[in-house]
């Protein structure tokens, strides 16, 4: 029986005249992409009887939108037959100049497509914006950067817990209506990818992606305790193993350009197995998850340049320093290479954040208190702080203090240093927002702004939205910094204002570079799936909004 196109193709990264395309396919196979003047084919390699490839497409001509096909063992699937869509391209810039705009669509947060989840939620914020481009009424993004959330393992929809169901049957060791093996993981992205709207997207426009905590599950790596609690349940190893595999091979890999495809060596190993990578990345998955444990592992955070714009995309999640006196967001190691990056070349750095660097100022001073307390030597304060922080979800950058000022202080001179704008690009709190930073200690010259765009296609609780609404106020605010400052804390290096927003619909942004200035266009659901603007900032100019 001859292979079949299962999930894609996906177009992952554009590099001058090559891009790399993703597909899975239903059995061992050669995959070509061509693209006019421009080709390329690889094998699948296979995981858990999956079959993947990632094609490096080379040849392509500057400055051109080119339509392409996909052949799997020498038969055209891709476009189908039947497609009713525009032509899928692969478009190229014309050079890395700082005269040609770049344009970055980012959001995160995205359950299921409408259809399939169990609650009524707004429309999808991604899926009107598929639909608006595939009109034509605007240029088409260089890029969409997915900042978490891209499938909820412990969220599925009614469609997966029925296969979870049929496939378990009265197994009781695993946790009830949540994905735990990596034949599992596959029917999330099978389900949100095949989405016909989002799959012309991810056809037409590259996309990278970083995950957040429900990509694993909730909380996911909030503490060293509760790490040490979640390693005592019995279906954990198979958990972290399957679902760091499968973020490897759905998400992370097409992250990387070809070079570095090249050279990375969990691929070097999954290419050089014999037919089957199964074990390959079922150690790979068990090892790396020892790097919350402060072993020098694998990097998930990356970096890339478009134009005169830098993006650093970090890992917010897998990585995380946990011991309460050291505790940090990256390893040292990786906030070097991190630090040497932010310190490059370019007219405007973009940090790609799954957790937001600047928060409502009072949920920040509430983060900061928790985190002080849950360091307690009284065991009831410890664990009433710790108890906090897992309701709450009080595990943002503010939760790692360290880890703020360094990031505070790294802007800081970046932004005296000749960069024209520094943005922040983060998703996680199911509300939308842009704040501009002050600091505190000096003059910097480049706006340094927190964006913020959740979800894409989720909801948050009716109760929270007061409550965030109050978090920007100066009257909560103060209080809650009096009760920071009663446990010692310092007062934060950094201030910042709120522009825009907070709006809580389902939402996607696009942030813009033309020569040194930068604006963002934050753009939500209407009730019959439409986009309209809700908010609009002029970046590079003293707080401009309207």
């Amino acid at each position: 029986m001859s292979a079949e196109l299962v999930i894609g193709p996906v177009l992952r990264r554009v590099i001058g005249t090559r891009a790399t395309v993703w597909v899975e396919t239903s059995a061992p196979a050669i995959v070509r992409v061509s693209a006019g003047s421009g080709a390329g084919e690889a094998s699948t390699f296979s995981v858990y009887g999956h079959h993947y490839a990632l094609v490096v497409v080379e040849g392509l001509t500057p400055g051109t939108a080119t339509p392409y096909e996909v052949f799997v063992d020498d038969a055209r699937v891709w476009p189908e037959p039947r497609n009713q869509y525009p032509p899928c391209v692969i478009r190229t810039r014309e050079g890395d100049t700082a005269d040609e705009p770049v344009r970055l669509v980012f959001g995160s947060c995205r359950e299921t497509t409408q259809h399939a989840t169990p609650r009524k939620l707004p429309p999808d914020a991604l899926d009107a914006y598929a639909r608006r481009l595939m009109s034509g009424a605007e240029p088409a993004p260089d890029l969409l950067v997915l900042l978490g959330d891209q499938v909820y393992a412990d969220i599925p929809s009614p469609a997966v817990k029925r296969f979870l169901h049929r496939r378990r049957g009265h197994d009781h060791h695993h946790p009830e209506n949540q994905v735990v093996s990596y034949e599992e993981y596959t029917q999330l992205y099978l389900e949100s990818w095949r989405d016909p709207e989002i799959r012309w997207l991810f056809a037409t426009v590259p996309s990278v992606m970083i995950f957040d905590d429900h990509e694993i599950i909730d909380d996911w790596n909030s503490s060293a305790s509760w790490r040490r609690e979640v390693r005592d349940k019995p279906w954990w190893p198979e958990r972290i193993s399957s679902g760091l595999a499968s973020y490897w091979v759905y998400q992370h890999l097409g992250n990387l350009d070809p070079d570095q495809i090249a050279a990375d060596p969990v691929y070097q190993k999954v290419m050089a197995a014999d037919g089957d990578a199964t074990e390959v990345l079922r150690d790979f998955g068990t090892a790396v998850d020892k790097e919350a444990d402060g072993a020098v592992g694998y990097q998930w955070s990356y970096a890339l340049d478009l134009g005169r714009t830098r993006l650093v995309v970090l890992d917010n999640r897998c990585s995380r320093v946990l011991d309460h006196e050291h505790r940090a967001m990256l390893p040292p190691g990786e906030w070097a290479w991190f630090a040497e990056l932010a310190r490059g070349d370019f007219d405007h750095l973009v940090v790609g954040s799954s957790l937001p660097w600047l928060l409502p100022p009072g949920i920040h001073h509430l983060e900061a208190w928790n985190e002080r307390l849950a360091g307690s030597p009284r065991p009831r304060v410890s664990a009433f702080a710790e108890r906090q922080r897992r309701a709450l979800d009080l595990e943002h950058w503010a939760a790692f203090q360290r880890s703020f000022d360094a990031l505070a202080a790294l802007f800081a001179e970046v932004g005296s240093a000749g960069a024209a704008s520094i943005s922040v690009l983060s998703g996680d709190v199911h509300h939308s927002y842009v704040a501009r930073a002050v600091f505190r200690e000096r003059p910097v010259a480049a706006p340094v702004h927190q964006l913020t765009c959740s979800p894409v296609h989720n909801q948050l609780q009716s109760y929270m939205r007061p409550v965030l609404r109050l978090g920007w106020w100066k009257g909560p605010a103060a209080v809650a910094r009096a009760v920071a400052r009663a446990a010692r804390i310092a007062a934060p290096t950094v201030r910042w204002r709120r522009l825009a927003g907070p709006y809580f619909g389902n939402a996607v942004s696009t942030l813009v570079h033309e020569g040194r200035s930068a604006r963002v266009v934050i753009e939500g659901t209407t009730t019959d799936g439409d986009l309209r603007q809700v908010a609009a900032v002029d970046l590079t100019a003293t707080g401009s909004t309207r």
